[in-house]
């Protein structure tokens, strides 16, 4: 077992790559560097390993697809988790670190929205993103996680052991943010100093296409970890509706003694109905969500016994 594995993802990224992989040698000597090659056509893996990197082909695209195989493979006390596009620093590692193996974090948050962000990037669009995504998932699910969508971020054993990596590209972020507020796991924000990508280095992140899937991903796990708010604001929803509807038809009622439209009348009725299965679908989801969050806290000691195990083991070992 690894004491510190620096995970890199890397898609093209042959102007930045070389660098990035040294700085984090100078940063953490003793961590182990691995570069995950996600079909890379521009040498990116070649000078990953002339840098002193491990690495490793993912032939599935996307980021979702190439975490999914890091946490998979790769068993270490602490993870780092960095882009390979050289916007961010190496100097924040060993904080990060310490906050995993010192003071026992699950995940460590590089954030760089309190410092350099939003003067060092010039996508506009991506910056509105940014405040959009944070503003919704801490409204939504009660938290004060300071940047979602980071690509700067570390990991205890247990989180990455028990992280379902659901989502195959960019929306990965978002996954692990929600996941990790909803399972009650000890987060930390670190002020981190962002710089924009270095000229002739460009984003595979598309701000509109890109952008509709991580807000659709937010949608879908609130739907899955809050299903009772989601489906009683639906039920809400639909009884005011059904409501608005009503209340010219009783006041007519009450006027004439007559109800001239039953056929809206008759909606209304099966709006309420609606209302009313919508609700109790939320309650019923939500005591099998409870459920699900015994299972994990069960898989969450087993994780935490083999991850003691496996240290023993390596000292032994050693």
């Amino acid at each position: 077992m690894d004491e510190i594995a620096v995970l890199i993802p890397c898609y093209n990224e042959s102007k930045t790559i070389e660098k990035v992989v040294t700085d984090f040698k100078e940063a953490l000597p003793e961590a182990v560097i691995y570069v995950y090659d996600n079909n890379s056509s521009d040498g990116s893996d070649e000078l990953a390993k002339k840098a002193g990197a491990k690495v490793v082909y993912e032939h599935q695209q996307g980021k979702g697809n190439v975490i999914r195989r890091m946490f998979s493979d790769i068993d270490a006390r602490c993870y780092i988790m960095v882009d390979a596009d050289d916007t961010y620093p190496a100097s924040s590692a060993r904080e990060m670190a310490d906050k995993i193996l010192v003071d026992r974090a699950d995940m460590v948050v590089g954030d760089r929205l309190s410092s350099t962000y939003f003067k060092e990037n010039k996508r506009p669009f991506h910056n509105f993103g940014n405040s959009l995504v944070r503003g919704s998932i801490n409204t939504l699910f009660k938290s004060n996680i300071k940047d979602i969508m980071t690509g700067y971020r570390a990991f205890s054993y247990r989180f990455v052991k028990t992280f379902p990596v659901l989502s195959k590209g960019f929306e990965i972020e978002t996954e692990m943010s929600i996941h990790a507020v909803d399972k009650n796991m000890y987060v930390e924000n670190i002020v981190i100093d962002y710089k924009d990508r270095p000229e002739g280095s460009t984003s595979k992140l598309n701000t509109y296409s890109d952008g509709f899937k991580v807000l659709r991903t937010i949608l879908r796990l609130f739907r899955t970890y809050r299903p009772g708010q989601f489906f009683g604001l639906i039920s809400f929803f639909l009884v005011v509706l059904s409501t608005g509807f009503f209340i010219p038809i009783l006041i007519e009622f009450i006027q004439t003694g007559e109800v001239p439209r039953f056929p809206t009348l008759i909606v209304c009725g099966f709006v309420v109905i609606a209302a009313i299965q919508s609700f109790f679908s939320g309650q019923l989801l939500k005591t099998i969500y409870q459920k699900n969050r015994q299972d994990f806290e069960m898989d969450l000691y087993r994780v935490t016994s083999e991850m003691n195990e496996k240290i023993n083991n390596s000292d032994k070992n050693i």
